[in-house]
């Protein structure tokens, strides 16, 4: 049996059996030699739609090259023998050797292989040591070009986590619907950038009217079959129904934010309660007494910890908050997300080896994933990555919503085309919520005011042509004259339409050519971001000459040209590391 049977077994606490090697300053595992050791189970779940990937080079039962039955090594590294009469302290108590250091939290979490990572349900793992037992607890699915395949550590990334109403597990019966197939009842698309300074975790909403693309899916029996598309369909549709997959998921959120997911986790209601119990309860916070018969959730006023059928409970309940919708509920599980994943990396669970067993079992147990990170050691990667982003820059939002202007009695949402299309362009062009965004913004800003800053050359050197691109008809001529009568700018001609229409005004100038730029940025009251530096052009007279494209911002000479239109997104959020009561 492998070490955590055997603890069990013996009465003996699981995290009692690691030890310290004081040659590596690492816990490693030390089995006593009352008893003989036998290889780790293989995959207890197996089937051709969820299959099981084994990870390490040395094989399925020997990551490492472990031999059987004796704990698992780094490669080229032995480990030493304990010394007799003089066993280490188990990890996380004090030895009563003088010099004996307390480990520090640092080697817990590489043991946890970065538990305290931002975990939205289930996410985290443990170390390669215990990946001989965790590697049997995954289940894959095989997404296809759903996803994009292996994992990268050196890319952003997106990882689409799902929390189903399927009625699987003990003790689960009087939840959800009896008949559910498993709908995406809960889904946030995790995104993670690339510099792993910051990441955004966006809530989409289960009833959010949405076209639910045509997916292809393989089945159980190894065959592949295109599961037809709904249009007009409530978004919680597109898993379970008809046969559709998690993939089919991951399409229709690539269709409605054009953020393509290149992962996913999907857990059930189990994952809730064994990850709070795992960590001892999570601490939520209500602003009013709860009494909710439907959800049995029943919370003081003020804070609380609940863990378990109570921690499913309250994210389950959506009668007792707000205006008792799905969005308020939302909301909650956003709280109770970030609490979670504050309590799992407080040094109350980093230092205490029993909690990271019990959080690898629970965490693991809990996941069924794409076979892309279908390995407990890619799984290990990944929360790494995770771990590098600070509690204050995970910021949690939710698609911009509108009710559905088609149904009378409001059920249903559609999504707010004032407002979601600039957040879905900030996910996808990596850009920050946080405080991190805005040390970038004011570097960029002090970039492109630095290009107005240096020489500029007289007006009768400028060489420009104007070209319309989006301004009110007849805009480039009158620019023109002014520039020429007014200002001395002779050397500019009308080119006509711009190949393609422009929100922002642009000037494109050659390197060698900045101050004529500045020059005309100057006469026309451009900000710096309005100047874009590239390649000149050829006038009329065989000279090089810049490029004004008037855009759809050109309301007529001297108006304000290229003021930055990045501003505040107007989207409510929340961080990872703030505190906040459901109400």
């Amino acid at each position: 049996m492998d070490a955590q049977s055997r603890g069990r077994a013996d009465n003996v606490d699981p995290a009692d059996q690691w030890v310290l090697n004081p040659a590596t300053g690492e816990y490693e595992l030390r089995l006593g030699p009352s008893a003989p050791q036998s290889p780790v189970p293989g995959p207890r779940r197996s089937s051709p739609h969820t299959a099981h990937h084994p990870v390490g080079p040395g094989g399925m039962g020997h990551p490492y090259g472990a031999a059987p039955g004796g704990p698992p090594r780094a490669p080229g590294r032995e480990v030493p023998a304990p010394r007799r009469g003089t066993p280490e302290p188990p990890p996380g108590r004090r030895s009563g050797r003088s010099g004996q250091r307390k480990p520090k939290a640092r080697k817990a979490l590489l043991w946890a292989g970065g538990t305290m990572a931002f975990v939205v349900l289930a996410t985290g793992t443990a170390g390669y040591v215990y990946l001989k037992h965790l590697e049997g607890n995954v289940d894959t699915t095989d997404v296809g070009d759903a996803g994009s395949g292996d994992f990268s550590k050196d890319e952003a990334f997106n990882i689409l986590v799902l929390g189903t109403d399927k009625r699987t597990g003990s003790g689960n019966d009087g939840y959800g619907d009896a008949g559910s197939v498993g709908h995406a009842d809960t889904t946030i698309l995790l995104h993670v950038a690339k510099d792993r300074t910051n990441a955004t975790a966006l809530s989409i909403p289960r009833d959010l009217i949405v076209d639910i693309p045509d997916c292809p899916t393989k089945l159980e029996d190894g065959t592949e079959k295109v599961i037809p598309g709904l249009q007009g369909a409530r978004f919680n549709r597109s898993l379970g129904e008809g046969g559709r997959d998690p993939g089919c998921t991951m399409r229709t959120v690539e269709k409605v934010t054009g953020i393509k997911p290149d992962h996913f986790m999907m857990a059930d209601f189990n994952a809730v309660k064994t990850l709070t119990s795992a960590v001892d309860g999570v601490d939520v916070c209500v602003e009013h007494a709860v009494n909710d018969k439907q959800s049995k959730l029943a919370l003081p006023a003020g804070k609380s910890k609940v863990e378990g059928e109570q921690a499913l409970a309250f994210v389950r309940t959506r009668h007792s908050f707000g205006n008792e919708g799905d969005l308020d509920r939302i909301k909650v599980q956003q709280h109770f997300l970030a609490s979670l994943m504050r309590k799992m990396s407080s040094g109350d669970t980093l230092t205490s080896p029993t909690k990271l067993v019990k959080l690898a079992e629970a965490a693991t147990d809990a996941l069924t994933v794409d076979t892309g990170i279908g390995s407990v050691s890619t799984l290990k990667d990944v929360a790494l990555e995770l771990k590098k982003v600070p509690p204050k820059n995970i910021s949690f939002t939710t698609v911009p919503v509108k009710d559905n202007p088609a149904e009378t009695v409001k059920a249903t949402v559609v999504v707010d085309e004032s407002k979601a299309p600039r957040l879905f362009a900030a996910i996808a062009g990596d850009v920050s919520l946080t405080e991190v965004e805005k040390k970038r913004e004011r570097k960029e800003k002090a970039a492109v005011a630095a290009r107005l800053q240096g020489a500029k050359a007289p007006a009768s050197e400028v060489r420009v042509q104007v070209l319309n691109g989006g301004a009110p008809a007849g805009s480039a001529q009158e620019t023109l004259r002014w520039l020429q009568v007014d200002e001395g700018v002779s050397k500019s001609e009308n080119a006509g339409n711009a190949p393609e229409t422009l929100k922002k005004t642009t000037l494109e100038y050659a390197p060698d050519q900045a101050d004529q730029a500045r020059r005309l940025a100057t006469i026309l009251g451009m900000s710096g971001s309005a100047l874009k530096p590239g390649e000149s052009v050829t006038n009329s007279q065989g000279l090089p000459a810049m490029t004004l494209t008037l855009g759809k911002d050109f309301t007529g000479v001297g108006s304000q040209l290229g003021d930055s239109a990045a501003g505040p997104l107007d989207v409510e959020k929340s961080t990872a590391d703030k505190v906040e009561c459901a109400s």
